[in-house]
């Protein structure tokens, strides 16, 4: 066995503990502690949220100085949580999407749905876009996904999630179907506490998992995980921590070999819970490639060291980062070398794309 570190320099270790990470920021500009964080952390992109939105033209600039603040080696990812429904963090002037729910009932646009919400984030600068949520809405009582799922019967979701997910591609927008391997059936919301789903593993095969196998096979770009406990795969730890969970069935079993990002370090499913190095320990021993830190700076922080250290003690965790940022170079080099044309903002004023999105509205209440 190789010595720990072996052939490899710290510089080495903090790229990639940066490549493993996106991170979120304060509000809707760049200033010099935003400047300063980045210049140390290289993140391997950022995802922006409402309170980072002003108007299109700002998310554009906003995405483009992000952008020039990281090395074109590792072209960034800029992320957003485009769902349509209630979790749209781009309202008016862009066209406000109806919910997921609303688009599987409707059965037949939801492909033309998610080309022009793709067009809509290309034109502002976005690359990256964690949707579809392919979780089965098997729980009436689910407090956080709910009409975010296309459907409660997991073929219907299975299908409505690779519709949209291979029109996003299609215009050049990487998808991430969440939050694996299934957050539909929780009574608890993963932001505020850390929910389980007591669940067999015929049940997961029957219901959660069809709509992220469909989507692995139809070649999704990234997945994220859940914070979730599944007990009877792993009682101690949910599926973003657990040895056991994603790299049985995602990895191993549905043979995904792209890139997964952790849902949020700072849902209270996870924040707190363990030492911030023992999450990073356990995550990437998950196969976890890519934290997202969305909101403290602090937390940001704590994961890129605990990530530079844990290669600097382990040599499985070195070569761990080094398949995590093969993964990402590889879904790079899909997307991002040869991109198609990038839409000017005129796309959000394009009326047959609100027409549609009041159409489904309509369709999927009706």
């Amino acid at each position: 066995m190789s010595a720990v570190g072996e052939g490899t320099s710290l510089w080495d270790r903090k790229v990639r503990a940066g490549q493993r990470m996106v991170i979120g920021l304060p509000g809707p500009s760049v200033d010099d502690d935003v400047r300063r964080l980045i210049k140390e952390i290289r993140p391997a992109g950022f995802i922006l949220f409402k309170r980072n939105v002003e108007s299109p033209e700002q998310v554009r600039e906003l995405n483009r100085e992000l952008a020039s603040l990281v090395d074109p080696a590792y072209p960034a990812l800029l992320s957003v949580d485009q769902e349509g429904g209630r979790v749209q963090r781009i309202r008016e002037p862009a066209v406000v999407w109806p919910a997921m729910r609303e688009v599987g009932r409707a059965e037949e646009w939801t492909r033309q749905i998610s080309t022009a919400m793709a067009r809509e984030l290309r034109a502002m600068g976005f690359n990256l876009n964690f949707a579809p949520v392919a979780d089965v809405d098997s729980n009436p009582d689910n407090p956080v996904i709910g009409d975010r799922s296309f459907s409660s019967d997991p073929r219907v979701a299975a299908a409505h999630a690779v519709a949209f997910l291979e029109a996003h591609q299609a215009e050049g927008l990487m998808a991430c179907a969440k939050h694996f391997p299934g957050h539909g059936d929780t009574h608890l919301d993963s932001h505020l506490a850390l929910p389980s789903v007591p669940v067999s593993q015929d049940r997961l095969d029957r219901v959660e998992l069809v709509p992220f196998q469909a989507c692995v096979e139809a070649g999704v770009a990234s997945v994220m995980s859940a914070h979730v406990v599944f007990p009877e795969l792993d009682p101690d730890h949910p599926a973003t921590l657990s040895p056991v969970v994603i790299p049985r069935l995602l990895r191993k079993r549905m043979g995904f070999d792209g890139v997964l990002f952790s849902d949020d370090m700072d849902m209270k499913a996870v924040a707190g819970r363990w030492p911030v190095d023992r999450q990073v320990d356990l995550a990437t021993r998950a196969s976890v490639d890519v934290f997202l830190a969305c909101e403290s700076v602090s937390r940001q922080l704590e994961v890129y060291r605990a990530l530079v250290q844990t290669q600097e003690q382990d040599s499985g965790h070195d070569r761990a980062s080094q398949a995590s940022v093969r993964r990402l170079t590889a879904m790079r080099e899909r997307f991002l070398l040869e991109p198609p044309p990038v839409p000017g903002l005129d796309v959000l004023a394009d009326m047959d794309a609100r027409v549609l999105a009041q159409t489904v509205r309509l369709r999927g209440q009706s």
